[in-house]
């Protein structure tokens, strides 16, 4: 779920919200994307070279008190709160950072005396309103790059996310003002290969910068839909996108697949099945088959259903269907929902779909074996015991206690249970987040259970901070009697 705090898409839900409010919003925020299948955040916590976390280089961002520059009050740091109740259910936390807008609005926005375009006006061009870091002066790069390291040095996060915004946007009529930039370093080359070469720099220095920082955090990219029209690229998709992300943002996505220096990309495929320009089934096969090796979530556009809304749109089957074709695509491993706020009305009864159907059972995140492929230890399965009380149908009525052998800290206890033993550590049915001492105790609820189960075999795994999963433990057999579930008696 990606979850926006530029001009208070998601959250915080308006400027200078107290601080109570604010962590209220976002545990309920997490709440209504846990109940939903969720096991990840993508969080904006740099929208304009400011900052949702005490920053050496940048202010505070008027997004949460209202004027750049200002603590929240009482003090606290949003983003390892975020960081922390994230965790406490289970889910990853990706920091998503914009790396060149500075200024989202020239003439009103809230600017510090101490934000980098005061201190450093020499490095900002101003295009359509908005003020620009200028991605082809050297200094601008390192200055980015600074500031992942320290989130990266600084917080226990999962991973570095960067969206769309590279170079902006283009506007009809309005070349990028970087002539004098271009003259200085252009080397010779073409403007447009000199400006992708830019942003490939700034990509292969963060992917150093993150790994020396902290291997096992993912960095990842989620593009422009289109990466180049095949009428442009024999390479390209079988679309007509209006701003694909090689000509016109400058990002080489491919490039940065092929040489491993992104470690997975979510491509807003904000387009419905059977777009004139942009048909979602063909940018679906196209992405899954340019990964080289890499992970992809697809990127679904929530929002479609409250702006530029058209008939698939106002329908309830798009994002189901969406869904269904991209889990037939064995080269895909996942979604990502924009954005947040649109699934608090619950639109076309998707929250409900979800929830009951899509992401009913919890899923591992997908592990990066590039990143960390060595599995934890198995655990074990240390009681379990049926509960007497069985006069409420929503009473528990069997109850786990399990165990980690490992010194290191885990991510989450995988519970499988099923009534066939053969495919036993196959869908897993919870996942519960340790104490502290790596052990967990679950009650199962009557309610949990399908009512034909006669049997049921339940055994746990556990995965890492890098998700990989151990091997399951011991196994544990119920059987349903006329009294209840209870254990055989040997």
């Amino acid at each position: 779920m990606w979850i926006a705090t530029v001009a208070n898409i998601d959250w915080p839900s308006r400027k200078g919200l107290p601080v109570e409010q604010q962590k209220a919003e976002f545990k309920r925020i997490l709440d209504l994307h846990q109940r939903n299948g969720m096991n990840a955040v993508i969080v904006q916590v740099r929208p304009a070279a400011d900052a949702f976390y005490p920053s050496p280089y940048e202010p505070w961002s008027e997004y949460l008190s209202g004027k750049q520059g200002v603590a929240p009050v009482p003090y606290y740091d949003p983003l390892q709160f975020m960081i922390d109740e994230a965790h406490k259910r289970g889910m990853e936390f990706h920091a998503w950072i914009n790396p060149y807008r500075a200024v989202l609005h020239n003439n009103s926005s809230s600017v510090a005396p101490n934000h980098i375009t005061r201190t450093h006006p020499d490095w900002f061009v101003n295009y359509g309103g908005s003020k620009y870091f200028d991605p082809g002066k050297p200094e601008v790069m390192n200055y980015v790059v600074n500031v992942v390291k320290d989130i990266v040095e600084r917080y226990d996060i999962d991973g570095i996310h960067l969206d769309d915004y590279f170079y902006p946007y283009k506007i009809p009529g309005r070349e990028f003002p970087d002539a004098a930039t271009y003259r200085k370093y252009g080397a010779g080359m073409e403007k447009d290969d000199w400006r992708r070469s830019n942003c490939d720099s700034l990509i292969f220095k963060l992917h150093q910068v993150i790994t020396a920082a902290n291997p096992y955090v993912k960095f990842g990219v989620s593009p422009f839909g289109v990466w180049r029209n095949k009428s442009d690229d024999p390479q390209g998709s079988n679309t007509r996108g209006g701003s694909p992300a090689y000509d016109d943002l400058y990002a080489d996505i491919l490039l940065w697949l092929e040489k491993k220096w992104v470690d997975y990309v979510a491509p807003q495929l904000y387009w419905e099945i059977g777009h004139q320009l942009c048909d979602y089934r063909t940018l679906l096969d196209w992405w899954g088959n340019n990964t080289y090796g890499r992970h992809l979530y697809i990127g679904h556009g929530m929002y479609r259903t409250v702006e530029n809304v058209t008939a698939a749109w106002r329908g309830t089957h798009e994002i189901p269907n969406q869904i269904e074709l991209l889990r037939r695509n064995d080269k895909v491993q996942g979604s990502a929902f924009f954005s947040s706020k649109n699934f608090e009305e619950n639109p076309h009864g998707w929250d409900d779909s979800l929830r009951n159907h899509y992401y009913h059972f919890p899923a591992i995140v997908p592990p990066m074996r590039w990143l960390d492929a060595l599995a934890p230890l198995q655990p074990s399965i240390t009681n379990a015991r049926d509960i007497a009380d069985r006069s409420v149908t929503a009473a528990p009525i069997i109850r786990i206690d399990g165990a980690a052998k490992d010194t290191e800290l885990v991510k989450s206890f995988v519970i499988y249970a099923t009534n066939t033993y053969n495919v036993l550590g196959q869908q897993p049915r919870y996942m519960v987040v340790p104490k502290d001492d790596n052990t967990f105790s679950l009650d199962i609820l009557q309610s949990d259970l399908p009512a034909d189960w006669t049997n049921c075999f339940i055994a746990i795994s556990t995965i890492n901070r890098s998700n990989n999963e151990s091997p399951i433990s011991n196994t544990v057999e119920f059987i349903k009697t006329d009294k209840g579930w209870m254990i055989p008696r040997q």
